[in-house]
């Protein structure tokens, strides 16, 4: 395997870095999802203000990590200013930490491909200009080019692929967990002006 990626010629070095990179947001990416598992926590929340009880839902926040949580906990933090424009901007840098890391992952997605074109089209560019010096007496140093064209296509293609499965499911994630957080804020906010 690494013999064939070294036969990739210098082009499957970014290819190559570009996949380490994108493991790397997956797995950190994979465990922060893992954390943040929705369970029934925000409807015990729920409930617990609309009793009054602030003190003991501002508790559950410390024992579960999720994302409409933090937004209700912010809403209650700023009860007596303003806890609908509190859990408005707590939302906002809830999403963004959801997001974290999905545009690098984005590019990777785009650019795979696109690296293994130009490893390609390098490695014709080197079969044609042995192909122009030699002529084709030397048969091997030309299919020698084309195999590293194809092993930079085939490389890039295979980032692309393995980076956008786990994208399009943390893209999922993100979307269901904003549409709990938009849920959850506006259950909250009567509570909050019911009980100012």
């Amino acid at each position: 395997m690494i013999q064939i990626l070294i036969n990739g010629g210098w082009m499957i070095i970014p290819i190559v870095l570009s996949l380490c990179i994108g493991v790397g947001i997956i797995f950190e990416r994979g465990w922060f999802f893992l954390n943040r598992r929705p369970g029934t926590a925000p409807e015990t929340m729920l409930q617990l203000m609309e009793q009054g009880k602030y003190t003991d839902a501002l508790a559950i926040t410390e024992q579960h990590q999720n994302p409409a949580l933090e937004v209700m906990a912010s809403g209650i933090i700023n009860r007596q200013k303003n806890p609908i424009k509190a859990m408005e901007s707590q939302g906002l840098s809830e999403i963004g930490k959801m997001k974290r890391g999905l545009p690098t992952l984005d590019t990777i997605i785009t650019l795979g491909p696109l690296l293994g074109l130009l490893g390609t089209i390098i490695g014709m560019i080197d079969s044609f200009g042995i192909m122009a010096a030699e002529g084709m007496g030397q048969p091997h140093a030309v299919t020698g080019g084309v195999a590293e064209a194809l092993i930079c296509t085939a490389a890039g293609i295979f980032v692309a692929v393995a980076v956008l499965i786990p994208y399009n499911y943390f893209l999922a994630k993100v979307e269901g967990e904003t549409e709990r957080i938009e849920f959850f804020a506006t259950c909250a906010e009567p509570i909050f002006i019911k009980h100012h």
